[in-house]
This record gives C-alpha cells, structure tokens and sequence, in this order.
C-alpha cells in the first residue's frame, strides 16, 4: 500500500498549510500533523518551521520530499504497469519540450499507438529543466529533449540535429534574401520564446560569443506557444528565431520565409531521454525508428 505519510508530505508542501491539507485529504487536521511528525521522528529531522499560517520547508524538508515524490510516482507506476499486464495494455506518460509541440513528436507518438494495440499515451508538455525533473521523479516514462543529455544517469538516443532560423511574414523585405545577417534583425520587431527555453538560451549563447546581447533587439513579445508566435508572424507582427524542425509545414506550403542566419552556429541536438531500468528497449527502438521514418 502507498505510505499515507507520504501524501501527506507532498501535499502539506504543496499548500504550505496543515488545515488546508487537511481538507484536501479529507483528514482531521491532527492526523496530518501526526504524519509529519511521524516522518520526523523516524527520520529524524525537522521537515516543517512555521512562518505565520504558512509552512516553511526546511533543507531536510526539501530532500525528503525530493525523494518521496519519487517513491509515491514508483508506487503509482507499479500499479499502472500491474493493470497494463493484466488487460495486456500498455499506460505511457512522455514528456515533450514545447518545441516538440509544434515538430512531428506527437504525430510520430499517435501513429505508434495506432500501431499497437492497447497502447494509451499521455503526453506532458513542459520546460527542458522540469522535464528532467520528472524523469528523475519518475513522474515520466521517457522524454522528448534539444540540447545534449546533461547527467550520464540517463539513457538517451540522438533522433535528430537541428538547427535555429529567421521565420519572418513572406512580404517583409528580408524574405526576399537566401541568408540574412544578424544586423538585419535588429531593425526588426522580434517575437521571441520565454528565458526558459532552450531555443532562447541558444539564442543568446550564439549572441555571447559574437559579443551581442539581446538589448540590441527591439524584442515587443515572449511566449512559449510556437504555433501562436508562428500566427502573429503570419500576420505580419514581427519576426522570430526559432527551430526550424517547427516550420516543416510552413516551408512546404511555402506559409511563411525560413532563412539561415549568417555566421550562427545555433545547431542542436534532439534526444529522447530515459531511465534505463524502467524503459523497455523495444519501446525505444520502435519510437526512435518510427521518428526517424516521419523524417525521410
């Protein structure tokens, strides 16, 4: 049975408050804090200093809970995979960059369920960072990536390279050129993705070692969602820097102006990502192979 103590723990350092724990997990507000003290007492630590109504997690705290989301996501994954091999079905949860949002992954991801029957897949769209995050939680099967595997306690295998462009709208002057110069995009509107993804952290990294910065581009949005960025280009708002595996169906209705950039070196890699004990190597086979079909 999954510890109730652990439950307990993760969702008090969700709320950050006993009562509203309590509530929550339809317990007595004693009861919650008898778990905790349970845990500290059997751990010996102190998990839990109180600020005013609020809970404050301490150093110890934050491991414990570290390691309880991945006991409680094991217990979660045991039971999914027991039911799976009793329908003879398989349950995956996949993580994706929002990169991979706009490129072939999900179409390569249904394909794969439509040809193997009693495959159910939920897919998890977030940041590179909390991607990893949930793979070392086990929260996630496996996880779609750009950029070079960070820690060797992961498995991964190179799917494909790709590399940053300019997308701007087909009447803008630019898209008249067959390679832009990095100058010209200063003159430019940008639309860029947020700090956190890994298409702006190249970006700027190619920027660094050219000794630019950002602060020379008139950069009026940032978000996360390409196909909108993709849209308000489309519609003429401004200009954009990103993966050119997101703009395969822009360049084939020929929708939008995809151009390298002169003396950029943005290539990257894009890897799927797993733990190796608890990924099936079929499973890895399969995708990767079905992926690199979609490509050709």
């Amino acid at each position: 049975m999954e510890d109730l103590k652990l439950i307990t723990l993760l969702t008090a350092s969700e709320l950050k408050n006993f009562t509203k724990t309590a509530k929550k997990l339809n317990l007595t507000q004693p009861a919650v804090s008898q778990h905790i003290k349970q845990l500290e007492k059997e751990l010996n630590i102190k998990i839990f200093n109180r600020v005013g109504n609020d809970l404050k997690i301490t150093p110890e705290g934050q491991i414990l809970i570290k390691y309880a989301r991945r006991i409680v996501s094991l217990y979660n994954e045991l039971e999914s995979k027991l039911k799976d091999e009793k329908k003879h079905a398989k349950s995956l949860i996949i993580g994706i960059t929002h990169t991979s949002e706009s490129n072939i992954v999900a179409e390569v991801l249904a394909n794969y369920c439509a040809n193997n029957k009693g495959t159910k897949i939920k897919i998890v769209s977030d940041t590179i960072k909390n991607l990893y995050d949930k793979l070392s939680s086990y929260e996630i099967d496996l996880a779609f990536v750009e950029g070079k595997v960070p820690e060797k306690k992961y498995s991964s295998v190179l799917l494909d390279t790709d590399y940053l462009v300019a997308v701007m709208n087909l009447n803008n002057p630019l898209a008249k050129k067959k390679i832009i110069d990095i100058n010209d995009l200063k003159k430019e509107k940008m639309i860029l993705r947020s700090k956190l993804s890994g298409t702006r952290s190249l970006f700027v990294s190619e920027l660094t070692n050219m000794n630019m910065s950002l602060d020379e581009f008139n950069i009026i949005l940032e978000l996360d969602n390409i196909a909108t960025i993709k849209d308000l280009i489309k519609k003429g708002a401004g200009v954009s820097v990103l993966p050119r595996s997101v703009c395969y169906s822009e360049l084939k209705d020929h929708s939008l102006a995809i151009l390298p950039i002169k003396d950029m070196n943005m290539i990257r890699e894009t890897n799927m990502v797993f733990v190796k004990d608890f990924v099936s190597q079929n499973l890895v086979d399969d995708i990767s192979s079905m992926y690199r079909e979609y490509k050709i």
